[in-house]
């Protein structure tokens, strides 16, 4: 008789709503707190990860402040605080340029309708540039500052958001799975649907047409060749919900 595949779990986990994603202006590596409710969502997160008894051997973040505290929510409800947590800017979430802080009517009003609208159904539309004098830009913020310039976008495309973490995907995270290790991701819309991406291999149409709940884990089971086996959300009234 056949020994039955183990199966590795990895859970992806976008932050909860932000208090720019409440006020619907673009936000991308702009480093705003959660709100209210997005801090809810992140607790409740947590819950049901323990609920379903769900463990990390690791936990994976961007450097921006609504993933990192939603991380911290979910390891307090969990029981988890002293998990290995590695950080990096890498798994930020896709920089919407000038449009980063503006509302889309007045994004539209200063850059024109069919600019604006291309960023949000074109894979490989990059917004408008920020000024590398302009203080939004990551070459001029602090934390940025071990980063190779030349590496630090003034605006992205999500095929140059891809560019950006398919080495950190293939590099470090693969290696973690293929290993066994439980892993959970916490990051941005964006940048999740390019990592579902590489884990199911969509299209960049197919890319662009997803939607990635907020504070809502997206749990995969991954056979050894890192194929999906299962994928769906967890949920309260029945445990896990299919996609």
């Amino acid at each position: 008789m056949n020994k039955p595949q183990e199966l590795t779990r990895l859970v992806l986990l976008r932050h909860g709503q932000s208090v720019w994603n409440q006020k619907r202006r673009f936000t991308g590596w702009g480093d705003v707190a959660l709100s209210l409710q997005g801090e809810a969502e992140a607790r409740r997160a947590g819950r049901l990860l323990k609920q379903a008894d769900f463990t990390f051997d690791a936990c994976f973040c961007s450097e921006l402040r609504r993933a990192n505290d939603t991380l911290a929510s979910v390891q307090l409800e969990m029981g988890l605080p002293q998990l290995p947590t590695y950080r990096t800017w890498r798994l930020n979430e896709r920089h919407y340029g000038a449009l980063e802080g503006m509302r889309p009517w007045a994004a539209v009003c200063r850059f024109g309708i069919w600019p604006v609208l291309k960023t949000q159904i074109g894979f490989d539309t990059v917004p408008p540039l920020l000024t590398l004098d302009d203080p939004r830009a990551p070459v001029n913020q602090p934390r940025y500052r071990a980063v190779d310039r030349a590496q630090l976008p003034l605006a992205e495309s999500m095929q140059q958001a891809l560019e950006r973490v398919k080495p950190f995907w293939e590099e470090t995270v693969v290696p973690e799975i293929m290993q066994g290790k439980r892993l959970l991701i916490v990051s941005h819309q964006g940048l999740l649907k390019l990592l579902v991406m590489q884990l199911e291999g969509l299209t960049g149409a197919q890319v662009m047409r997803l939607s990635i709940a907020t504070a809502r884990p997206l749990c995969y089971e991954l056979d050894n060749a890192l194929k999906p086996v299962k994928r769906y959300y967890l949920s309260e009234q029945n445990g896990a919900q299919d996609l």
